[in-house]
């Protein structure tokens, strides 16, 4: 496999760096396992030459003499949230707070600014008399494997673990919130055109680091991929 690899702009987060859940993606396919944990160290930029460099425990990702990001096989063994009705999720979306307020409305998975068949459009409300926030998700063609033509490749269901987790929790004043870690494990493939159901909760927090559950159910009510995600809170 390449030991290079490059973040196209289309898959940015903030502006200027690429979205944290579709780099540890990208990744976690140089690991050999269902599962994996991957820490951001720093930002990762975008149109540029990254390499990777393997170890015995997993890999880095390097830019020149910085370490960028580790990731390395993991297990995930958390019990995903009950999936919801699609009608359920449908009604949450539409309560997305990203719609009013967003810091980063141009990312590529959770942007509002991002149009079907360019983002992920990923808008996960509140879904009423529950703990859980929530959304649909149907994929598009221009996310299929090169493998194989009918499944989603696995870095975007990486990407779609990530953003749900950051609006678990009250959106913090004057400061943004950025993934720092993310642990997954896909359990089944997605179809491209699957009416899939996404969900998320806080499972704790202590201070400016938040920890969330995401799953990511197909069609059949089965759960497909699931996430824990570690955030963090920065000044703007």
């Amino acid at each position: 496999m390449e030991n290079k690899i490059v973040i196209d702009k289309r898959f940015c987060g903030p502006p200027t760096s690429g979205n944290g859940g579709y780099v540890c993606g990208l990744l976690a396919s140089f690991i050999d396992s269902p599962g994996a944990i991957v820490r951001l160290l720093k930002p990762i930029p975008l149109d540029t030459e990254l390499e990777i460099q393997k170890k015995a425990w997993g890999i880095i990702l390097v830019e020149g003499d910085t370490v960028l990001a580790v990731a390395r096989p993991s297990r995930i063994t958390f019990e995903p949230p009950l999936c919801p009705d699609y009608k359920e999720v449908k009604a949450a979306s539409e309560k997305y707070r990203g719609f009013i307020s967003h810091w980063f409305p141009d990312c590529f998975v959770c942007g509002p600014h991002r149009g079907p068949g360019d983002g992920l459009r990923i808008f996960p409300g509140p879904i009423e008399g529950s703990d859980l926030i929530g959304c649909p998700w149907i994929p598009d063609a221009s996310l299929a494997s090169k493998s194989n033509s009918k499944y989603v490749s696995t870095e975007f269901i990486w990407a779609i673990l990530d953003c749900p987790g950051a609006f678990t929790f009250p959106e913090p004043v004057g400061e943004v919130i950025l993934l720092g870690e993310l642990q997954a494990e896909i359990l089944k493939s997605v179809s491209i055109g699957e009416r899939c159901v996404i969900v998320a909760r806080e499972i704790t927090h202590k201070g400016r680091k938040h920890h969330t559950v995401t799953a990511l159910y197909g069609e059949s009510g089965a759960c497909c991929a699931i996430g824990i995600g570690t955030f963090l809170t920065a000044s703007i």
